[in-house]
């Protein structure tokens, strides 16, 4: 049996930037506007980094050996916000947070690609690996265009650095990576 880790560091790749990508909206906005709602019915980054981190914690902890939605897991709290004020809350949402990022990234360093076909299950369904795998990156970007939305509108325009390729920036991104979008594919096909 191999121990090809190809499609897993992938994966671990593409899990790496939703959470940097989501780590450098975070950094962007204070304490304060890190709980606000933007229109009161909306979840604040901070109760977004709390539900996500639960989340990531239920279905990591024995991802292999028992179900994804464990009995101490309490979603709904996950939704409340209680946390202490000031940057107490903000460092106690962050720790949440990157609580289940920890032992989603721990997990994923014990699987190999022979475990995508295995099985898992999550409130009782069952799924491959690779389908709870694919589950939980596509939850997790889900919420990571939230927090870099919610963060983009309480930075506002004038003081917010983007996280990807700015507006008028892609020829100069691609001209950074050596990229000729003029140029036929080489060894596609």
């Amino acid at each position: 049996m191999s121990n090809q880790r190809s499609t897993i560091s992938c994966i671990e790749s593409r899990f790496r930037v939703i959470r940097r990508e989501s780590e450098l909206a975070i950094k962007q906005v204070d304490a304060a506007e890190l709980r606000r709602s933007i229109d009161g019915d909306t979840n604040s980054i901070a109760i977004i980094l709390k539900h996500v981190g639960g989340n990531l914690r239920s279905r990591f902890t024995n991802f292999l050996s028992e179900d994804g939605e464990k009995p101490w897991r309490d979603r709904e709290a996950e939704f409340v916000d209680d946390f202490p004020s000031g940057e107490d809350g903000r460092a106690a949402a962050i720790a949440a947070w990157s609580a289940g990022w920890e032992l989603l990234e721990a997990t994923l360093t014990t699987l190999n690609d022979n475990d995508l076909q295995r099985h898992v299950r999550i409130r009782g369904e069952q799924h491959t690996v690779f389908e709870a795998l694919a589950r939980s990156m596509a939850h997790t970007a889900y919420h990571q265009g939230q927090i870099t939305l919610i963060a983009r509108i309480l930075v506002g325009p004038s003081a917010w650095k983007t996280i990807s390729i700015p507006r008028g920036g892609t020829m100069q991104r691609h001209a950074d990576m050596g990229f000729d979008p003029s140029e036929p594919a080489r060894g596609a096909g």
